[in-house]
């Protein structure tokens, strides 16, 4: 049994939201109970003490779009490299990239991100892997070190048709072993999902093999209108909207998670809503490829479940949530935008979009949910409660201030140390791996 407690407490739990000095009493990979720190510390006086020492005590957070095979891209200069549109960075950066990773790089991708996850306080993700270069068991490493370190994972790998159909098949057949390899996993720390690039990288051929590999139970996770040429594509190939088409597909419904939906009208968005399928924002990602600003204001306020996530940009959820702020203001000319969605995105959306994946309740401090809670370096200079600490979380925290990370009951970071992780040579490591990577790319 471990406590955390002598600091303020944000459980996002309505019926409790908040504790001026609050603790949550652990055992496992579930919480007992939450309360005062007085009253928890009494009730099990032989608990393990963590002492958040007046920092925010907080569910550990979740990032619904990410990929980790774009850790090494950090610092990469590829020769020639000179994109004049989103079509010309896919192919120029990222294609190019998988295209040269192996196995071992993978595995190294996914070590230095759940560091990273960890020291930003993120416990779950939605992953969306590719690496062309070498595509067999890319998902089981990735779960391998999931399990390792520590961080709840939903994998999935990116089918597309750019590189071939043997290449194509072999990306299918990934996502169908991984998926069946997880639905069989006891331990609530590993989902798995059908991955899909968008739909201009795959024929109706393509989407027909998907639909008859999935697995019963597993949804698509998909880039969905990122750029304009994505829409583009569909209506001159298909003659329909994306959406549309994957309707017709038969691909969407409560499992399937679409990312970024930048391009969708509001016909679309009603096919969304009608099916229950999921919508991921990612602003940085949006912005740094110069893809436009969604119309996410309008999606989440049609009652479509909508998440937020990083795209791979970073693994801080903060940093997400502010970026997401101003860049709805900003689009909006409307200094009111975004207030309620944006946190409503990440606390409340991302939490709901994990459980349809995850039995055991994510994203809230209460009794039987996961025991995955964050203590964050923050000594508010203004009075904080439950009616503004949203404010105080977008205007005063980051992700570094993160200063212990508890994941499914595990202490994976206390006081800002990694537990039974030797940082310095796992970075070398990646440091070795990232420089073959970039070798292979630029010779």
């Amino acid at each position: 049994m471990k406590i955390i407690g002598n600091g303020r407490m944000i459980t996002r739990n309505s019926a409790n939201p908040w504790y001026d000095d609050g603790a949550v009493a652990f055992d496992g990979g579930i919480i007992k109970k939450v309360g005062t720190t007085a009253e928890i510390r009494k009730e099990f006086p032989d608990a393990e003490f963590i002492d958040a020492k007046g920092g925010v005590i907080m569910p550990g957070l979740i990032n619904a779009h990410n990929h980790i095979y774009s850790a090494f891209a950090r610092g990469l200069s590829i020769n020639g490299y000179n994109p004049k549109g989103f079509l010309d960075i896919l192919d120029g950066m990222w294609w190019t990239l998988d295209r040269h990773l192996k196995l071992e790089q993978t595995r190294y991708s996914a070590i230095a991100t759940y560091i990273d996850c960890i020291k930003n306080g993120v416990t779950t993700i939605f992953d969306h892997h590719a690496s062309y270069g070498e595509i067999k068991d890319s998902l089981f490493a990735i779960g391998e070190e999931a399990k390792n370190y520590g961080i709840r994972s939903c994998l999935c790998y990116e089918v597309s048709d750019r590189d071939g159909k043997e290449k194509c098949m072999e990306g299918i057949l990934e996502n169908e072993a991984f998926i069946k390899y997880a639905q069989k996993d006891d331990s609530d720390m590993i989902a798995g999902m059908f991955g899909l690039h968008a739909q201009f990288t795959l024929s109706d051929e393509t989407l027909y093999q998907c639909n008859a590999h999935r697995p019963e139970g597993a949804g698509y996770h998909i880039h969905v209108a990122e750029g304009i040429e994505d829409l583009h594509d569909c209506l001159g190939k298909y003659g329909k909207r994306i959406v549309n088409r994957l309707f017709d597909m038969d691909m969407l419904g409560p499992q399937t998670l679409t990312a970024h939906c930048i391009y969708v009208n509001p016909h679309e968005m009603d096919l969304l809503k009608e099916t229950d399928t999921m919508v991921v924002h990612n602003p940085e990602s949006n912005m740094g490829n110069a893809c436009g600003c969604p119309p996410t204001m309008e999606i989440f306020r049609k009652g479509i479940l909508t998440g937020l996530g990083t795209d791979g940009y970073t693994n801080d959820m903060f940093e997400s949530m502010k970026v997401a702020n101003v860049l709805h203001k900003h689009n909006s000319c409307n200094p009111n935008e975004a207030w309620a969605e944006v946190p409503a995105m990440l606390f409340e959306g991302n939490a709901k979009i994990a459980n349809r994946y995850f039995k055991t309740p994510l994203g809230v401090l209460k009794e039987d949910a996961a025991a995955d809670v964050i203590v964050v370096d923050y000594d508010p200079l203004t009075p904080m409660d439950a009616t503004n600490y949203s404010g105080h979380i977008l205007f005063g925290m980051m992700g570094r201030s993160v200063k212990t990370t508890v994941a499914n009951g595990r202490v994976l970071m206390k006081d800002r140390e990694l537990i039974g992780i030797d940082e310095a040579k796992v970075m070398a490591e990646c440091r070795s791996q990232a420089k073959k990577l970039w070798t292979s790319i630029n010779g």
